[in-house]
């Protein structure tokens, strides 16, 4: 389920958007305790001290891979699965929505519309509400 989103350019670095997207959630998620921490997975691009005391500030738990630590794991163990497939799936999700896949809009609030609709939706077939 997408949870949070922000429309910046795409030679944005990510790691400077991190803010604006945990601001971004339009749930009200629980209070981390220590029996049910709250994990953020991350790749690579994220790896930066920054980010991380971020993170802790927000109450999260920081799993943040290096690169070519996940293709060790799938060698070592068998059915290993990436954690940030959670976040591909949603990019996959996303794109199948011709509007979103090639921007056309000029400005970022009819684009950021978009995509909220596109959220919304597929928030509500994954519920089962619509088919």
């Amino acid at each position: 389920m997408p949870i949070g989103l922000v429309v910046t350019g795409a030679n944005r670095n990510a790691m400077k958007l991190v803010r604006a997207t945990i601001e971004s959630m339009v749930v009200e998620r629980p209070e981390p305790t220590d029996e049910q921490p709250q994990g953020m997975c991350l790749d690579k691009g994220y790896d930066f001290q920054e980010v991380r005391e971020l993170l802790a500030e927000f109450g999260f738990t920081a799993h943040i891979r290096a690169r070519g630590e996940e293709a060790q794991a799938l060698k070592r163990e068998a059915g290993f699965r990436a954690r940030r497939w959670v976040v591909e799936r949603t990019h996959s999700w996303l794109n199948r929505f011709r509007r979103i896949l090639v921007r056309w809009e000029k400005k970022p609030e009819n684009y950021a519309a978009f995509l909220h609709f596109a959220c919304a939706l597929i928030t509500f077939r994954a519920a089962g509400l619509f088919g």
